[in-house]
């Protein structure tokens, strides 16, 4: 792991969005929430610093509603390459609401998916709600099964610390 990474957000892998619109259309006339992990831009092929969008974090417990979805936040994930959000506008407008902006403040980056959910059918935007633009790129995606694939020198423990 890097100690100076680039926190530059390059884009959004195009499998993580399509998974988004895709999950968007399955939970639609209510909303769909969920976060956004972001990897190293060198690790999915890409030859320059930054960060790349790859995965669409599904959080336990999301309660949604044809105007609203709301996660509890005590199953959100304690981890370090989130880098912001994405939720749905059954209604299909592409512009943060009021209750958006309030939670748009941690995170980089914020997608909106309106319905009907096509590939043109989303917005990026910052921090504050301005929009921003998301380039969609075709990556090689880390395997998934290399998500489970870690030991005890991953959790910064020694061996004897792991055994107690």
């Amino acid at each position: 792991m890097r100690l100076f990474r680039s926190k530059e957000i390059l884009g959004i892998a195009e499998e993580a969005l399509e998974f988004a619109l895709e999950a968007s259309k399955e939970t639609h006339p209510n909303e769909y929430m969920g976060f956004l992990r972001g990897e190293d831009a060198r690790r999915v092929g890409l030859d320059e610093s930054g960060t790349v969008i790859t995965d669409v974090l599904i959080i336990p417990g999301t309660k949604s509603d044809p105007v609203s979805a709301t996660v509890d936040s005590n199953m959100v994930p304690n981890d370090f390459r989130v880098v912001g959000s994405v939720h749905s506008h059954p209604n299909g407008v592409l512009r943060p609401s009021d209750a958006d902006l309030d939670t748009f403040g941690q995170g980089q980056v914020h997608l909106i998916l309106g319905h009907p959910y096509r590939r043109s059918d989303w917005r990026a935007f910052d921090q504050e709600g301005s929009p921003t633009t998301l380039d969609v790129l075709d990556v090689d995606l880390p395997d998934p099964e290399d998500f489970f694939d870690f030991d005890e020198s991953d959790l910064g423990l020694d061996e004897e610390e792991f055994d107690r």
